[in-house]
């Protein structure tokens, strides 16, 4: 779970770089062309043609298969070890909220993960030849999805928190000198993260 979980991290950081080559993009209504967004559009034609990413989309796709399938199963162990609740737990003293309701924020998290792939890259990959810049600016020129997708984004950020620094508590590196450390990182992670995936359509939104 933890091995997954960082994976997928790791996944964010390069998917967030790459997006945010699209905020130098400009349109020119007249001529209803897309300047300024070059190095976007070249990244995006390089991991949707390169023959070495179509297996890694397939190791990316069973990444979060096996998160979530691991997730679940989890859940469930979790429950099944302790079947009879406590007559009196007040959990808020002992655990955060974010490690109490990660798998709700995970389950809210592949639901957003859905649409957004239906949104960008099933339409981009199978039905049509739309530059990948032209579908995001017509998706953020939606306050609803806009929305959406900021809602998405504090249900991510709220896993990551949790998600994270659990990682490296599964591995022992949360402990001793390392804790201030990884709680440092962490914080940064599950902070910026979102933040800068919330740029983007707020910048379409309101200042494209």
């Amino acid at each position: 779970m933890a091995l997954s979980g960082l994976f997928l991290c790791s996944f964010l950081v390069i998917h967030l770089t790459i997006n945010l080559f699209a905020l130098q993009a400009n349109h020119d209504k007249t001529a209803e062309s897309f300047w300024g967004a070059e190095m976007f559009e070249t990244y995006g034609h390089f991991m949707a043609t390169h023959p070495v990413i179509r297996p890694l989309e397939w190791g990316l796709f069973a990444g979060f298969l096996l998160h979530a399938i691991l997730g679940i199963y989890l859940y469930l162990l979790n429950r099944k070890a302790r079947p009879v609740q406590y007559e009196v737990n007040k959990a808020g003293e002992n655990s955060t909220w974010s490690s109490r309701f990660g798998w709700l924020t995970g389950i809210l998290v592949g639901v957003f993960l859905v649409v957004h792939v239906n949104t960008f890259f099933v339409q981009s990959r199978f039905f049509g030849q739309e530059p990948m810049i032209r579908l995001m600016i017509e998706a953020f020129s939606s306050p609803a999805y806009v929305a959406f997708y900021m809602v998405a984004l504090v249900f991510l950020a709220y896993h990551l928190k949790h998600g994270f620094q659990s990682a490296f508590q599964t591995f022992g590196l949360r402990a001793g000198k390392f804790e201030k450390l990884v709680n440092a990182v962490g914080v940064v992670f599950w902070l910026l993260i979102p933040i800068g995936f919330a740029i983007i359509p707020l910048y379409f939104l309101f200042a494209y």
